[in-house]
């Protein structure tokens, strides 16, 4: 890297974060959908958390390895821009694949695969921003990414809504799943690979400063051992701020994963009244909570204008914080909502918090990472992300159960406590990195 990175405008830090626009076809989808589509295929409710094993899994093994990678590699497309590609064309095939699924086997096999192609795209992009802003230009990097990931989301989550109430389409394909999320998946992606393609061909990278160095680098650290090694020393030596994070991020995605979890099934059966599955209101129900995960998206994109000067006047730290406490609010706001259309206000907390955990988090880390190790870092960093959702998947069918009775909308509201426990673990933060 560089030694003095240089001030970038706001068109290179838009083009440089335009292929979030895309990723998040791929997220927004998948988070919107895959809990209804396995119930389609005859899941029950205890089985939705086991079954989306898939997604913390690949990100705990995946992103590590893919930010040694890319922190080693240097080539034609730079250092992480190689990722981007490859991950976006795996992604778009598995977009294409999986509505066509037949069976719940099917559904989660796939979902396996796009979770790891999603990824080897995503973990390269947060370490993009560092390599490529100044530390004073990070937060509004990332809120840049904050808001592609809105807007993408906006799009679409409300995309089987619109394709039904907008554009007429009806009927169900093989399987049971509706043909309005069909297309939808066949539309996310090509504006998956189409966005990381945008990115790739607009964005620069910097070559290291001693490309001797490190060439010679690349040699003695080559190969499945050694980025195991890599990872390992990167952990033991962990920064402070890191450690302090960690446990913030382990609440704050507890709370994310319980809303994505049962949110849309919960407003099918608790708000709409659906009985069933197989009930018309069911699937109203789902298509208004797409219709929802769209408002708490376009909430993060219109907030994401305004975090780095928020940030700027009362510090990263209790911005996250204030943010974290409006999500609380809004998830454990659902419980007292019969009408859908209220639904809306608590999906604005959700998207103040989003937004928020899309940015603020990452722009805190930056600043006390070694350069020559971001990518293995920030993948690090993931393991904070993915460890509650593992945990949420392999024991929260047992609390489903057992604990809440098979109540969706309790599950939501439990997730609304572990975002305000986040809230308050943000104080915890070093001073240094406010």
């Amino acid at each position: 890297m560089i030694a003095q990175k240089p001030r970038l405008s706001t068109p290179q830090i838009w083009n440089m974060s335009f292929g979030f626009l895309g990723i998040q076809f791929g997220w927004g989808l998948q988070m919107a959908n895959m809990s209804a589509i396995y119930e389609y295929l005859g899941a029950k409710a205890g089985d939705i958390p086991m079954l989306w094993l898939a997604a913390p899994l690949t990100g705990l093994i995946v992103q590590p390895f893919i930010g040694a990678m890319s922190d080693r590699t240097w080539g034609p497309l730079g250092r992480r821009r190689p990722y981007f590609l490859i991950g976006a064309i795996l992604s778009a095939l598995a977009l294409c694949l999986m509505p066509n699924s037949s069976a719940l086997w099917m559904a989660a096999g796939l979902l396996w695969i796009l979770d790891a192609s999603i990824n080897v795209s995503m973990e390269p992009f947060r370490a993009f921003v560092a390599d490529l802003l100044p530390d004073e230009q990070r937060t509004s990097g990332f809120a840049m990414q904050s808001l592609f990931i809105g807007l993408g989301a906006v799009i679409a989550s409300a995309m089987p809504w619109m394709m039904t109430n907008w554009f007429g389409v009806t009927g169900r394909t093989e399987g049971a799943i509706p043909l309005s999320v069909k297309l939808s998946f066949y539309t996310g992606a090509a504006a998956f690979l189409g966005a990381v393609l945008y990115t790739i061909l607009t964005t620069k990278e910097y070559p290291p400063d001693d490309m001797d160095a490190f060439r010679r680098m690349q040699k003695r650290t080559r190969g499945f051992a050694a980025s195991i090694r890599e990872i390992a020393s990167a952990m033991s030596e962990m920064p402070m701020v890191m450690r302090r994070l960690a446990p913030v991020q382990l609440c704050t995605w507890l709370g994310l994963f319980c809303m994505w979890l049962y949110f849309p099934v919960a407003v099918a059966r608790n708000v709409f009244g659906a009985p069933d599955e197989k009930s018309a209101l069911y699937q109203q129900g789902v298509e208004w909570a797409g219709l929802c995960f769209g408002m708490y998206s376009a909430v993060t994109f219109v907030f994401a204008f305004f975090l780095p000067r928020l940030a700027a006047w009362i510090g990263r730290r209790k911005t996250h914080s204030l943010c974290l406490l409006a999500g609380a609010l809004g998830l454990v706001s659902v419980a007292f909502i019969h009408k859908p259309a209220l639904l809306f206000l608590s999906m604005t907390g959700v998207g103040v918090a989003w937004a928020s955990t899309l940015a603020m988090p990452y722009a805190l880390l930056s600043a006390g990472l070694p350069a020559h190790r971001t990518g293995v870092y920030m993948g690090i960093f993931n393991f904070f992300i993915v460890i509650p959702e593992i945990l949420a998947s392999l024991f929260f069918g047992w609390i489903m159960t057992h604990l809440l009775g098979d109540n969706r909308l309790a599950a939501v509201i439990l997730g609304g406590v572990f975002l305000a426990l986040a809230a308050l673990l943000v104080r915890r933060v070093p001073a240094s990195n406010q």
